[in-house]
């Protein structure tokens, strides 16, 4: 049988256990999925041309050759 420890006895306390747990896991998947998110080439081609690093005809030839 079980013992009253309050709060449900010992039952009760797993169940917070695995709350605690669930609540942790959660916010370090939400930490690494900010974190992981990687700008696309495209994206990354975009930004150069609007640096002035590429001209036009390099930005146009580039793109085309990422959509493919």
């Amino acid at each position: 049988m079980f013992v009253e420890h309050g709060f449900g006895g010992g039952l009760m306390w797993i169940i917070w256990l695995l709350i605690a747990v669930g609540v942790i896991g959660l916010t370090i998947s939400l930490a690494k999925g900010d974190n992981s998110k990687q700008p696309s080439a495209l994206d990354i081609l975009k930004e150069r041309y609007a640096r002035g690093e590429i001209k036009e005809e390099e930005y146009r030839q580039m793109k085309n050759n990422l959509q493919r």
